[in-house]
Formats: structure tokens, sequence, C-alpha cells
């Protein structure tokens, strides 16, 4: 049991943003947290509603993101919920990034965070805002579909 499980487990998921943008392609990043932030993300206190990510100097951070303090230790150990967290990614992948947010106006959004073999890592999508008249699209869409599935089955 010295090798680390190959558990996905989802802690924080962000279902708000697939609603309000068009993810075009997402990427793995890890996080540089301190020890506090660790053990309240394994008991599932993470928050990734209002999440982005910029790029700035070269390096890559994620924001807006509310991890709660941990409960177990005192307030002097203990972390600031929303701080500024750096992502770690490969340096290619963020020269690709600076591109396309720089020159096509996308927007980096948080997804889900989640326990990857005992690692915390985000799933960051890139982005591209949608606007109401295809917000109402998808909604009628999903409820065809719906519709659609509820006659099949009482058929």
């Amino acid at each position: 049991m010295s090798e680390k499980s190959e558990s996905y487990k989802v802690v924080s998921d962000n279902r708000q943003a697939r609603y309000q943008y068009e993810i075009l392609e997402t990427y793995e990043a890890g996080l540089q947290l301190v020890g506090t932030e660790v053990k309240s993300i394994r008991e599932g206190k993470a928050n990734l509603q209002d999440g982005y990510a910029l790029i700035r100097a070269g390096e890559a951070w994620l924001i807006n993101v509310h991890i709660s303090p941990y409960t177990g230790s005192g307030s002097y150990f203990n972390h600031e919920p929303r701080r500024n967290r750096k992502l770690l990614l490969h340096r290619q992948e963020i020269r690709k990034l600076i591109g396309k947010v720089e020159q096509q106006g996308l927007t980096l959004v948080a997804l889900k965070m989640y326990l990857k073999k005992g690692l915390v890592k985000v799933s960051i999508g890139l982005c591209k805002g949608k606007k109401l008249h295809d917000k109402r699209e998808d909604l009628k869409r999903r409820q065809d579909r719906r519709d659609i599935e509820r006659v099949m089955k009482n058929y």
C-alpha cells in the first residue's frame, strides 16, 4: 500500500460555468497550497463559484476561489480563504494560453477541483462567454431532449 491509489475524487464543481461559457479547451493544473488548505480541501470545503485564472508575468494565478479555513487548527496557523494561488502549468502551456487570452479575448475559468493520486488538481477551461440567445437555445435544446426521453420511456 505504499503506492498512491489511482483515485479521482471531485471536491468542487463549477456547474454555472458550463451554462455561462462555451468551453473550448480544458487544462489540468496543480495548485501551490499551504497545509491547512489541503486539509480543508480533503474535507470538501472548497468553492469555485466565481473562480477564474489570470496570467501575470509568465505565471498563472487562480483568483477568487474560496477554501474555508481548517477547523482542526488554531487561527494563527490557518490560511486566508480567498487568497490568490499559483497554478502549476508547463511553460509552453502558459505561452499558448497567453496568446489565446490576449489575442482572441477568451477567459480562463476554474471548472472543477479534484484529488488525483493524493494531489489537488484544478481543471481550467479556456472559455468564450455565451450571449443570452445562446443560453436560451441551450435551455430549449435540453428541455426538448428531456421531453423526448420522457415520451420514449413511456412508449
